[in-house]
């Protein structure tokens, strides 16, 4: 099987039907600068399942290697509703492989091109589970570091409570807190410059704070229906998001009220102990500038009491059936 150590020398069309590491490729559904998306089948449990295949110059990195076993591991650990469950993670053949859950659905990137802003309703549902998929994250250490709208996958919901189902997903190149830079052992950039956290452009040491600065930038772009910052090029867009105040939101959306602004203007702020402690925080602060509407405490139900005393548990995750985004967004 050895010409499988060439899957990156032809177009990847052209991996279409062949099998990699026990999956057999069925179409690609994106890529990105260092990776390539695929749909395909787990032929040994019989289950469709999304294939990231990284570029093979990462697998040769041996620093890049460890860290990417390690941290995909981490992220397969964390059992949340919102984020993307990796079901494996390995190298096969000189290239390094994720397989996760498949979602059925569109990614916030595609829903932003084909609708424009989201109503403040829809931008909130979405919002509040992206949070709170982060937030999880944080608390195991682990910093995304590339919060895009690519990233986050919109399923169809439950009911007419919930229409939509957020994931987080693309977990398999983060860093570990506090980590000293903000580029790869490879020299590439770890971040879309849409989104990207002051400290990542300079090196600083990074913490959970940074992904509530992209994600701010995310949900800004949701209601705006354009990024804080757009510039001429690279270089005076890396500028602004180091010493450049964002636009105020009301500026695109003069229908929400200016209490938004500094809600926004305090996640995005250049200092990291200036922004919110979390993103729910974050989310909480726009949900009651946008509606007015304060969340009440409550004490934990006995349940959620007994959950919190238990020890951390990983059961095994099974695929769940996934649907299609509503049209339109409410």
């Amino acid at each position: 099987m050895a010409r499988d150590t060439s899957l990156f020398s032809g177009r990847p069309s052209e991996l279409i039907g062949r099998q990699v590491a026990g999956y057999r490729i069925e179409r690609e559904i994106g890529r990105g600068g260092m990776a390539v998306v695929y749909r395909a089948r787990d032929l040994r449990l019989e289950r469709t399942v999304a294939l990231k295949l990284l570029a093979p110059e990462l697998a040769r990195n041996d620093t890049f290697r460890l860290r990417f076993t390690h941290e995909s591991r981490a992220a397969a650990a964390i059992d949340h509703p919102h984020i993307v469950p990796v079901y494996e993670a390995g190298e096969t053949d000189g290239v390094l492989y994720i397989a996760m859950r498949y979602v059925e659905g569109s990614d916030l990137r595609h829903l932003l091109d084909r609708r424009g802003p989201l109503a403040p309703s829809a931008a909130l549902r979405i919002a509040a589970q992206v949070a709170s998929a982060l937030d999880a994250a944080h608390e195991h250490g682990l910093v995304h570091r590339d919060v895009k709208p690519g990233n986050i996958l919109v399923a169809r919901g439950t009911d007419s409570d919930h229409p939509e189902h957020a994931y987080l997903t693309d977990f398999g190149l983060t860093k570990k807190s506090l980590s000293l830079t903000g580029f790869t052992s490879v020299g590439q950039f770890v971040g879309t410059l849409d989104y990207v956290a002051p400290e990542q452009i300079s090196g600083r040491p990074v913490d959970g704070r940074c992904d509530v600065y992209g994600f701010a930038c995310v949900v800004y772009e949701s209601l705006a229906g354009r990024p804080p910052f757009r510039r001429d090029d690279d270089m005076a867009l890396l500028w602004a998001h180091q010493y450049d105040e964002p636009p105020p939101l009301t500026e695109f959306r003069p229908d929400l009220a200016p209490d938004t602004d500094a809600v926004f203007a305090r996640a995005m702020a250049k200092s990291p102990d200036d922004r919110h402690d979390s993103c729910r925080a974050f989310v909480t602060a726009l949900r009651t500038a946008t509606t007015g509407e304060t969340p009440l405490d409550h004490p934990p139900t006995e349940v959620a009491r007994q959950v919190a005393e238990e020890p951390p548990q990983s059961p095994p995750r099974w695929a769940e059936p996934v649907f299609r985004p509503p049209d339109p967004l409410r």
